[in-house]
């Protein structure tokens, strides 16, 4: 079965050889970078429903706008920090949102995440992640960092750019050469271009005919085609549903143009260590990365960024639940954040006093005392009953569910009693329990359906007290409070398996 490559596909690997080009000169070896891929990812799940922080011109939150609702001083404070990311007056530093389970610290983080846009890089990481990858931890931590930083560099490049007024194709006899030529028009001038077999092919690709005004990029031959010219109008024959009509170029065919080009500090300690250059990046094995390697990047950029050809744009780094670091990882947050290159750190976590992990001595959230000191610390509060019930309308227009009011209520009432997450699941359930009965609406006996089928945490409890004697290892501990905490934390206490 043959494979026919798309347009989509052969403009971005035209544009990764183009960018590889300029990006190779920042190590002269054989782990030269060839190109760059930037991986995107959409928001879905749980905070799929957030759009941004809801502020307006004068970062005043509105109670119910961007999918949040409520945490008032919260969002104020998180979009005090965006704006001051946005400004540059903030790289370097750390912040911390602390609140009770279920209050929104995630769905903050996200807004935040929507609020930058895609200028500013945004990286999520969840604190448990460091001690599974096949990495020491503070590897993990650096490329979560130089993930979070973007390089803006610039060149100017020579294009091409005019109306397509001929375009002749000549085969030999053999059908093995092609050759044509191609007539391009500004306003000013017209020219003749001779073509040879990769200028037929990419014209191919791009369906270019007469009319069709484009842009050639003279280092790469990329074609880029811009629109259809309007002196072309009145071809009905000639165009889709979506043609794009734009005025003839004026002025020199030839001219010069600035390209920026986008990539993370992460993405070229990658292509720069490995063999295989650009498919490490697809394939994920980025393993450690010499500290040499590094060294000669930084040096590399600092050198363009002085000469005005590049742009470090510091990002942002969510670490979720970060009392699961251990004091060696605090250690190197501290030293860390003291970098020039070093991004926004947001941290969440829904503890209070507890132990630091990986020590004997507790403090507030689990992080200890130097790094508290470098945060600037947003609390978040439980949500109402009010809030509760706006949340999870929002909740059911995102999954597409119709709640009466009465279902609405009863949904309210189980997360006033348990707790929103809880709640936020049965939504769907409830929707699958009314569908059974081909109902377009959830009602009050679909929410009491699925209450029944599926245990909230306080139920779960109280059923494992009064049949514990039927399960396995059933004792019922009464260590003290830090035997459990280092039990969780995986300290010293003996394992219940092993007695």
């Amino acid at each position: 079965m043959t494979t026919i490559a798309t347009t989509s596909e052969i403009k971005d690997l035209t544009k990764i050889e183009r960018i590889g080009k300029l990006l190779s000169q920042l190590i002269t070896s054989s782990n030269s970078i060839n190109f760059l891929i930037r991986f995107k990812k959409n928001s879905t799940g749980a905070h799929s429903h957030v759009r941004g922080l809801g502020l307006d011109s004068n970062l005043e939150p509105r109670q119910n706008s961007e999918g949040l609702v409520g945490q008032i001083r919260a969002r104020k404070a998180a979009g005090v920090i965006c704006q001051m990311i946005k400004d540059g007056r903030i790289a370097g530093r750390a912040v911390l949102m602390a609140g009770p389970p279920g209050t929104g610290k995630t769905a903050i983080a996200m807004g935040m995440a929507q609020t930058l846009g895609k200028d500013i890089p945004f990286n999520s990481l969840a604190a448990s992640e460091i001690f599974s990858l096949e990495m020491s931890k503070t590897e993990a931590l650096t490329q979560a960092f130089r993930r979070s930083i973007t390089v803006r560099i610039k060149e100017e490049t020579e294009i091409i750019e005019g109306e397509v007024v001929e375009i002749q194709i000549d085969r030999s006899v053999t059908g093995g050469t092609k050759t044509g030529k191609l007539t391009l028009k500004t306003t000013d001038m017209e020219t003749v271009y001779d073509l040879g077999n990769k200028m037929i092919d990419a014209l191919n690709q791009e369906k270019v005919m007469a009319g069709d005004v484009i842009a050639i990029d003279k280092t790469s031959g990329k074609i880029s085609k811009l629109g259809r010219s309007f002196a072309r109008a009145r071809d009905y024959d000639a165009m889709g549903a979506d043609t794009r009509f734009v005025q003839c170029p004026e002025g020199e065919l030839q001219r010069r143009r600035e390209v920026v080009h986008t990539v993370t500090l992460h993405e070229i300690d990658v292509i720069n260590s490995r063999s295989q250059g650009f498919l490490a990046l697809f394939s994920g094995d980025t393993g450690e990365i010499k500290p040499e390697i590094r060294e000669q990047i930084n040096t590399k950029i600092s050198e363009w960024r002085e000469e005005g050809k590049a742009e470090i744009i510091p990002g942002v780094l969510f670490i979720d639940e970060v009392h699961m670091l251990d004091i060696e990882c605090f250690s190197f947050l501290n030293r860390a954040l003291e970098d020039e290159r070093a991004p926004v750190v947001i941290m969440a976590s829904n503890r209070g006093i507890t132990r630091i992990r990986g020590t004997k001595y507790k403090s507030p959230h689990g992080i200890p005392i130097d790094l508290l000191d470098r945060l600037l610390i947003i609390g978040t509060e439980p949500y109402n009953e009010s809030e509760i019930q706006q949340i999870l309308t929002i909740r059911c227009e995102e999954e597409d569910v119709d709640l009466n009011n009465d279902a609405r209520d009863a949904l309210t009432s189980i997360a006033l009693k348990t707790s929103l997450r809880y709640a936020i699941q049965l939504i769907t359930t409830a929707n699958l329990v009314a569908k059974k009965r081909k109902a377009t609406q959830v009602d009050v006996n679909d929410i009491r359906r699925v209450y029944e089928l599926f245990l909230d945490e306080q139920r779960s409890v109280q059923y494992l007290h009064k049949h514990q004697e039927q399960y396995m290892f059933n004792e019922i501990i009464t260590e003290p409070d830090s035997t459990r905490e280092e039990e969780a934390d995986g300290g010293e206490a003996g394992d219940p398996m092993e007695t």
